[in-house]
């Protein structure tokens, strides 16, 4: 499979928001009010109808589950230590790690869903969308916790007031009570979970700044080590201790690798941090997917 070939649209939408905000009329404040849209509208919406698409089976997925969950915890503490590492004491600042450490174990569901249903069918994308519905609330409390922490803000305030917490919750809700979304309704809710993918990236890119990376260098190779090189090792760990076999451990492999998620910079941005420094490692992820990937797969028992 051509792995750049298939992380070159999100790059491509990237580069773009960076040139328009940079060489024409579409400039910075309008891409502020475009994150802000992508933020309480259209990201919140398409999670919530990723999750309700797909009816929970806990007996064939409980061991998934549990490895996907304990995997994301692995990555969660190894985020969180980075400033104790050898070599990083001292030396990262506190709002640059609140901001970043996400960018180590939060991933782009749309590259997932994507890549699981090429490699394993309608099988793998129902046991990437379990994934989805069960990390992504983990994943975004995690992400939020120290960005309210070092701001002195309400850790609870902001989890109630993150939309996409409130609408991945809701949809794992809405799951488990069996509710469809009718069929009628399909379609404009398609189309807004395409447009948040695209503004999303775009946004992302007119807030880069690339040279904002040489500023904290050991932090970035700290996030980005743990996110494409120390998660595929991981979950092959969890896959040994779980029994996971066939689909499962190819998915929960695939899972490990993927590039971080676009949501890493309007989620710092919107909450006071250095959002074009979270979008320059966006932009790197999505890049280093090209090779993380393939060494993930190559992993499969």
């Amino acid at each position: 499979m051509n792995y750049a070939q298939l992380l070159f649209p999100d790059f491509a939408l990237i580069l773009l928001g960076y040139l328009l905000c940079r060489f024409s009329p579409l400039n910075r404040p309008v891409w502020q009010g475009a994150e802000a849209l992508v933020y309480y509208l259209l990201f919140p919406v398409l999670l919530f109808h990723s999750i309700v698409k797909s009816p929970l089976d806990w007996a064939a997925t409980s061991s998934l589950i549990a490895a996907g969950v304990t995997s994301g915890l692995a990555g969660i503490a190894l985020a969180y230590s980075l400033p104790w590492w050898p070599g990083l004491r001292k030396n990262v600042a506190a709002r640059d790690h609140a901001s970043a450490a996400q960018v180590a174990f939060r991933f782009n569901s749309f590259i997932g869903l994507a890549l699981a249903d090429r490699l394993a069918g309608a099988q793998g994308l129902f046991f990437i969308s379990v994934l989805i519905g069960f990390c992504v609330p983990m994943f975004n409390i995690a992400a939020v916790w120290p960005m309210a922490r070092e701001s002195k803000q309400s850790f609870l305030g902001q989890l109630v007031r993150n939309p996409l917490i409130v609408a991945t919750v809701c949809g794992l809700t809405a799951n488990l009570l069996g509710f469809r979304m009718p069929s009628w309704l399909e379609p404009p809710v398609a189309r807004i979970g395409a447009a948040s993918i695209a503004l999303g990236l775009m946004s992302a890119g007119a807030g880069m700044q690339l040279g904002l990376l040489t500023q904290a260098k050991r932090l970035s190779v700290g996030v980005l080590g743990i996110r494409h090189l120390i998660q595929p090792l991981i979950a092959l760990g969890a896959i040994h201790v779980f029994g996971l076999q066939g689909d499962q451990a190819l998915i929960l492999l695939l899972f490990s690798a993927l590039p971080t998620a676009s949501t890493c910079y309007v989620l710092a941005a919107r909450m006071g941090y250095n959002g074009p420094y979270v979008a320059g490692l966006v932009t790197l992820s999505t890049l280093l997917g090209i090779v993380s990937l393939p060494y993930a797969l190559s992993l499969v028992p």
